[in-house]
């Protein structure tokens, strides 16, 4: 009977990435044809097997095009990961690296880096994002976690905010005391895939694989912790590793992806959300096995989204990805805590 349950329900889960993974590969299409220059699909198709219609185009699709879609993809990926992590190892629905000081912790320490330590380069900065993404998620883990209530998932978001907003401040007054902090805080605060090359994205790579490996591994464990601390201690599970582990693939996901394009909030609190309904709609309820894959390709697409949109609502003008993201999340953020206010009265 369980096998015939199974083999009913296989159609479903292939449609789950399946899916997404066609709108990820539209949106891919698209983010190669839209932008300052618009290119049509058989010159896209020519430029891309070596047969450029012009140096213009061959510039534009493999110099710009080719590492930010690429990039888009591997950090839109890292930011959904990291997002559902969080909800996981937390048990809050609130979780995210932006809302919860994560992204902050990042970017203000690749500023200090710039700023003081005079470095300029990806790989060189890179530690710093990991150090600040770390101290932030465990500053705002303690201070939500001081009352009598002990840890609630408002209580939390509410220490997030707060070290996000210090965080900022800091931030701010180390780049406006600085040309080159300031140069690169610039690009930092709206969050942007503008402006990189493949060099880049291979030097973030292999921490975001790491960060994507010990994530997957992670999915059973998971599965037994949102049961309850005692459920997944009587299963058998070590919740001082998982938790370790957890943090580490959440500090090098969120470091790799602010250290190129900035402290872009609220993709790893929307993402989980969309792939947990998905997920109840076809029957397979809250299991982390699936719902990881689904935050690696579903956030993708929305960072991408908002990247064709922002080349072209003000054409030969860039809005920033991250602008549009957080138009899209702020609402999303606000609609979560009421119901969480109301769900606690």
């Amino acid at each position: 009977m369980g096998s015939l349950v199974t083999k009913a329900k296989r159609p479903r889960t292939v449609l789950l990435l399946a899916l997404p993974g066609a709108a990820l590969a539209a949106l891919v299409v698209l983010s190669m044809l839209f932008g300052a220059l618009t290119v049509a699909p058989d010159q896209v198709w020519d430029t891309l097997r070596g047969h450029a219609p012009s140096n213009q185009i061959r510039n534009a699709i493999w110099s710009v095009r080719v590492p930010r879609t690429a990039l888009g993809i591997a950090a839109g990926a890292a930011l959904g990961l990291s997002g559902a992590l969080m909800q996981a190892l937390t048990r809050n629905p609130l979780a995210d690296p932006g809302v919860l000081g994560v992204s902050a912790g990042a970017a203000f320490a690749i500023v200090l880096a710039v700023g003081v330590l005079g470095l300029n380069s990806v790989y060189g900065y890179i530690w710093f994002a990991f150090a600040g993404a770390l101290g932030a998620s465990v500053l705002v883990y303690v201070m939500g976690g001081l009352g009598r209530s002990g840890s609630t998932p408002v209580k939390l978001a509410l220490a997030g905010v707060a070290i996000t907003s210090l965080l900022f401040s800091l931030t701010s007054a180390i780049a406006l005391t600085n040309p080159d902090a300031l140069n690169r805080y610039r690009f930092w605060s709206a969050g942007s895939l503008a402006h990189q090359n493949g060099e880049v994205l291979l030097r973030i790579l292999p921490f975001i694989l790491a960060g994507a490996v010990i994530a997957f591994a992670l999915a059973p464990s998971l599965n037994s912790l949102a049961l309850g601390d005692d459920v997944a201690t009587s299963l058998g599970q070590r919740l001082g590793l998982i938790r370790v582990l957890g943090v580490t693939a959440v500090t090098l996901l969120t470091g790799a992806a602010v250290a190129v394009i900035g402290p872009v909030v609220f993709i790893g609190l929307v993402v989980p959300h969309v792939a947990r309904s998905l997920t109840q709609s076809m029957g397979v309820g809250p299991d982390y096995r699936w719902l990881l894959p689904l935050s690696a390709v579903l956030a993708p697409c929305l960072l991408l989204a908002a990247d064709i949109v922002g080349r072209l609502l003000a054409r030969p003008v860039e809005i920033q990805a991250g602008v549009l993201v957080a138009f899209i999340g702020g609402p999303f953020f606000i609609a979560m805590v009421r119901r969480r206010r109301l769900a606690e009265l």
